[in-house]
């Protein structure tokens, strides 16, 4: 059994410090909800949220079983945001003291048929179209049984990223008109990473955070990448101009290069579409993929690395090295490569 492995090295210093960052920009009398789904976008849910309970305020994720264990560590409010779809789903909910998002007429049938109202978030389409009641049937549903009840009306913006899309203020301006037309007892929340960064007025009561904490967003150098994903270099080779590397020999040498073999490949959850030309970083200096990642290993141009040897590491992303810098080259995203690392590479969650 070999010694070398590669490691996913997670800091929640970072995520805290990105928490504080984001709450700084929102309103006061906004609360800060951490989504957390798919075991904290592969952070380790339960270490995080021992180690973020103290600064957030409740905590959304999509598998009720995740929010089951979730409930087991923390007594802040939990959302199941995308609701339940049985009877039996729905008295779990009940009984673990859960909030509910209501997205369709079949989840609103079993509210209604248990005539249980609480801690209920109904989800509107303003223009995501993907999940929520289109905005007439929801006002069926509100004056026909809502209107003497407490809930939070809900949406999702589809480009806050983007704080020039003219998508954003429309979704805005259906998701303010309709609530004007609701009871002033009913809180609001729209705001999610990127609107929390461009849009900070909008935070309204809750605002519902993911990929933020955990350093993920495009376009804010504040928030820092939570992980450390590194492995060892196991073989270093010298090629000659015009030899090829990896399978079907996609790289071609343009002249005499030095080449690393590094011990990650697509079976421990590296993205097998990654070009030639990614960045990397070994000993602290800039190098680049070179050559398919295969099964077990990738390649690595270190013709311009003076001291290198095997055992050293390299960095596909870290705290001083964006995940974002590696996903925007490949036109890939954040939230996928944080969550694909498999359980192959060790990983290593530190202590505050």
């Amino acid at each position: 059994m070999t010694s070398l492995k590669t490691e996913l090295l997670i800091d929640p210093l970072i995520v805290r410090k990105n928490i504080i960052y984001l709450k700084s920009k929102i309103v006061k009398s906004s609360k800060f909800m951490a989504i957390i789904k798919s075991d904290a976008y592969g952070h380790i849910l339960p270490n995080i949220v021992k180690d973020i309970d103290d600064i957030v305020d409740g905590y959304g994720v999509v598998r009720l079983e995740e929010a089951i264990e979730l409930r087991k560590i923390s007594k802040k409010k939990i959302l199941l945001m995308q609701g339940v779809y049985s009877q039996d789903d729905f008295i779990e909910s009940v009984k673990y003291s859960l909030d509910l998002v209501v997205h369709n007429q079949h989840q609103f049938n079993i509210i209604r048929e248990n005539n249980f109202y609480e801690n209920l978030w109904f989800k509107i389409n303003t223009g995501m179209n993907r999940l929520g009641f289109e905005i007439n049937d929801f006002l069926d549903i509100y004056n026909n049984h809502l209107s003497d009840k407490n809930f939070t009306l809900m949406s999702h913006l589809s480009a806050s990223n983007d704080k020039n899309s003219p998508s954003n203020n429309e979704q805005f301006k259906s998701f303010e008109d309709l609530s004007k037309r609701l009871s002033s007892n009913v809180s609001k929340s729209i705001a999610n990473t990127g609107c929390v960064i461009n849009f900070p007025e909008y935070s309204f009561d809750w605002v519902r955070v993911g990929i933020g904490i955990f350093g993920g967003y495009i376009g804010n150098e504040e928030m820092q990448t939570a992980m450390t994903l590194r492995s060892p270099i196991v073989n270093i080779r010298t090629i000659k101009k015009g030899e090829r590397v990896g399978y079907d020999g996609r790289a071609v040498a343009e002249s005499d290069m030095k080449i690393a073999t590094v011990y990650m490949g697509y079976a421990d959850g590296l993205p097998h579409s990654l070009k030639d030309g990614t960045k990397l970083k070994i000993n602290n200096e800039d190098v680049l993929i070179f050559g398919k990642v295969s099964m077990d290993v990738t390649t690595i141009d270190i013709t311009n690395v003076k001291d290198c040897k095997i055992g050293d590491w390299c960095e596909f992303f870290s705290p001083e090295s964006s995940i974002n810098n590696l996903t925007s080259f490949n036109k890939l995203i954040s939230y996928d490569l944080m969550i694909r690392i498999k359980s192959r590479v060790k990983r290593t969650y530190k202590a505050l």
